[in-house]
């Protein structure tokens, strides 16, 4: 064979260009407009998060007079001085986070024991039982007949009377009983049945461990709710060093815009309220941080669990 032949042999044919679906002129638009859509909502949510963490770390006539916008005027330290040397924050502080950890570890405990059972197909009366759960989403006892729920309890100005009256929120329920039923099949159970497995056992070492995303989703849900929430404080404790975060904010808030009292205290009323909106930024960064520093964390799972029924179930 010829050194002809073999370059002919060898030639390797020119590559070819890939193909490109094109985007019609109407595609164009809508992806224009999808960008231009999502830069808005992008902006309605960081422009009011920089402002107030801008205005925490200025002057409190800089706040007042409204010359901050997007960077700090007159920087300084002072709310957040005055938020972290006041005890009764750190109280607050210290009480809110022993409320979410231990109320989100009831809670979740609790969702999970109610779900897990209405999920498997085999109880007899499951659906009548999740019918009545969903009653309960549409009415509630009130408020006054569950004050007395809660007194003829002995749980009045205790911790108890914020862990336990709303300890499962029924949203949450049915979370846990729709990925229970679609993730987990009931041959795993029959499964484990079959080899001798106890349903707490297979609870443990199968379901659960097949759970995290969901689990996460719900913790999340039920730590931020048990952090943000004040109105059961404010209702059922007396006790300030049981009072919450939330609940010692809205009364520091409160005092400090009070009415001072007559015209030799207009300068110090002027201080009190301007102080009273540097406070306002900076105890809500303060108050925002623990759930900043968790969702990182939980993030992951968090992705998973949102999509949770989306395709079956």
């Amino acid at each position: 064979m010829t050194t002809t032949a073999l370059s002919r042999r060898r030639r390797v044919l020119p590559d070819r260009p890939a193909t490109r679906i094109r985007e019609s002129s109407v595609d164009r638009v809508f992806l224009v407009a999808v960008y231009l859509l999502l830069g808005v909502f992008v902006l309605a949510v960081l422009l009011p998060l920089v402002y107030i963490v801008a205005s925490s770390f200025s002057s409190p006539a800089a706040v007042s007079s409204g010359r901050v916008f997007l960077w700090p005027v007159d920087f300084t330290l002072q709310g957040y001085e005055v938020v972290l040397t006041n005890p009764e924050i750190l109280t607050g502080y210290v009480n809110s986070l022993i409320y979410a950890v231990a109320g989100t570890f009831i809670s979740t405990t609790l969702t999970v024991a109610i779900a897990y059972p209405l999920s498997r197909r085999g109880l007899v009366g499951s659906n009548l039982i999740m019918a009545l759960v969903l009653v309960t989403m549409l009415f509630t006892g009130g408020l006054i007949p569950t004050y007395l729920v809660v007194q003829e309890l002995g749980m009045l100005n205790t911790r108890w009377a914020l862990l336990l009256p709303q300890a499962i929120a029924v949203w949450q329920v049915i979370i846990a009983r729709t990925y229970f039923r679609s993730a987990i099949p009931d041959e795993l159970a029959e499964a484990a049945e079959l080899d001798g497995s106890s349903d707490l056992r297979f609870l443990w070492s199968v379901v659960l461990p097949l759970s995290k995303p969901m689990i996460a989703v719900v913790a999340l849900m039920y730590a931020i709710t048990q952090w943000n929430s004040y109105f059961d404080a404010l209702i059922y404790l007396k006790d300030p060093d049981l009072y919450p975060l939330q609940l010692v904010l809205r009364n520091i808030l409160i005092l400090n815009s009070s009415a001072g009292g007559g015209v030799v205290d207009v300068a110090l009323q002027m201080q009190r309220e301007q102080m009273a909106e540097l406070l306002k930024y900076s105890l809500i960064v303060v108050a925002s941080i623990p759930v900043l520093l968790i969702y990182p964390f939980v993030a992951r799972h968090f992705t998973k669990g949102v999509m949770i029924g989306a395709v079956k179930g």
